[in-house]
């Protein structure tokens, strides 16, 4: 069963009140709506958790998909040791890195390929919880774009850590759990995550100032168009 022959029909509330063990005993047991459920509460905190650390939005798809197929197929052995949503992300993080090392081995087999960049074109996270003009929602969307840019320039390691507390909101302890390391260490990478991203977000305002209130170009035009015909017109 893959999964969207698993999403055909689905509904996604019937285990809204289901615990960890609860959920992923109904999973093991082949209930195709509890798995339904349990990827929908999960899918936006693990697709970040995946694009964090591939940086390419479709290989972040694949690799969700590829965790979840491993979930579905081993999650008879969760025990709610942790959370699921930690197990969970070290099934996508074992993804992840999958991918990672096979691309690795293909750029030592053919050094001119290389992942493509992410173009930004991406709008899931997006905010559309409320109508807005199609300025506004433009201006979220290039803001959006240059906040993920400046992620993807940060080391994988600050990366990982500055989704998961920032963009995810997850403690100290659970983004500890998640990523198998020291909480003196997440707090660690969160501050040099976001002490790179200031100063790379000043730096792209230091150069952006110079073109505040920009008339040049079309705008210029246009002030100079309208005033020769209203010359023309008198």
């Amino acid at each position: 069963m893959n999964v969207h022959e698993i999403e055909r029909g689905a509904s996604p509330h019937d285990w809204r009140d289901a615990d960890d063990r609860t959920l992923a005993a109904a999973v093991a047991a082949g209930e195709r709506e509890a798995f339904v459920y349990l990827m929908r509460r999960y899918n936006q905190r693990l697709y970040r958790l995946a694009r964090a650390t591939l940086r390419d939005d479709a290989e972040a798809q694949d690799a969700l998909q590829d965790a979840y197929l491993a979930a579905y197929r081993a999650i008879g052995s969760f025990r709610g040791d942790a959370r699921l949503s930690t197990w969970l992300s070290r099934l996508v993080l074992n993804a992840c890195l999958a991918r990672l090392r096979r691309h690795a081995r293909r750029q030592a087999a053919a050094p001119t390929v290389s992942i493509s960049a992410n173009d930004g074109s991406d709008l899931e996270l997006v905010d559309t919880s409320h109508e807005a003009s199609p300025d506004d929602a433009l201006m979220r969307a290039q803001i959006r774009a240059l906040l993920e840019r400046k992620l993807d320039a940060l080391p994988e390691a600050f990366r990982v850590v500055f989704v998961l507390r920032c963009v995810e909101e997850l403690s100290v302890e659970e983004t500890a759990q998640c990523l198998g390391i020291a909480e003196a260490t997440v707090r660690t990478r969160h501050f040099r995550a976001r002490s790179l991203l200031r100063e790379s977000l000043a730096q792209e305002l230091d150069s952006a100032e110079r073109d505040v209130f920009s008339f040049d170009g079309a705008r210029c035009d246009r002030i100079v168009a309208a005033v020769l015909a209203r010359l023309e017109l008198r």
